[in-house]
């Protein structure tokens, strides 16, 4: 049984953190950027199926996020319906057209020149899930009563780069997309209107023969200030 300690009228549990002697610290942390520095954004999907246990245990990770006030202003929807990823795939893809065929700058295009994207987007039906982010600008009870949520945007952020990591811990790849505008989302799914679109997330394994950009991350002097 855990033990309870209020504080002016709120319980409050006593948090044990295991902790290690500086050598091992140092090499945990070297260990856990070196294993994460393999992660890459894949586009080459399997059709293999997850097992959905693996998919529930990244969305719980996912959801251990800190939030403003703990409201954990988010929904993971987590699609595997083919149906259902044919419809996203079909809208996602004509905002996708309409991007690169106008929307976008060409700056922002050459930028993409490297990574090779274009509004094509199969991975959409061939990933065995999708989960997608929605992030609460409000509660919204039973009743139709509002309540507020606080710092949403910031603290979907940060549940997204749990989800990464927990995709990437359990062996399986992920893509970020972002349709603009995103609403058809919305209307597919049937959400409440308290909730938006966050982030698009394809899950599975990589293909056979996946190919990624040979791209490199910024090294520690061009990412950091020290003071």
């Amino acid at each position: 049984m855990k033990d309870i300690k209020l504080i002016n009228g709120f319980p409050f549990v006593k948090f044990n953190k295991e902790g290690f002697e500086a050598d091992e610290m140092t090499k945990k942390a070297a260990s856990f950027f070196e294993w994460m520095d393999t992660r890459r954004t894949c586009r080459d999907f399997s059709d293999n199926p997850v097992t959905k246990e693996v998919i529930e245990n990244i969305v719980l990770t996912a959801s251990t996020a800190p939030s403003g006030a703990h409201k954990q202003p988010w929904t993971f929807c987590v699609i595997s319906n083919a149906e259902i990823k044919s419809k996203i795939r079909a809208a996602a893809e004509k905002e996708e057209y309409e991007s690169y065929n106008g929307r976008m700058p060409q700056d922002w295009k050459d930028d993409l020149l490297p990574l090779q994207t274009d509004w094509k987007k199969e991975f959409l039906e061939t990933a065995p899930y999708l989960i997608i982010v929605f992030k609460k600008s409000y509660e919204l009870d039973a009743g139709g009563k509002k309540s507020n949520t606080y710092y949403a945007n910031e603290s979907c952020g940060i549940a997204c780069g749990f989800l990464l990591a927990a995709i990437h811990n359990a062996g399986l790849v992920a893509l970020t997309h972002t349709p603009s505008p995103m609403n058809f989302l919305s209307k597919i799914l049937n959400r409440p209107v308290n909730e938006k679109p966050y982030l698009l997330v394809p899950v599975g394994y990589a293909a056979d023969e996946c190919w990624v950009p040979d791209i490199k991350r910024k090294p520690l002097n061009a990412i950091s200030a020290w003071y």
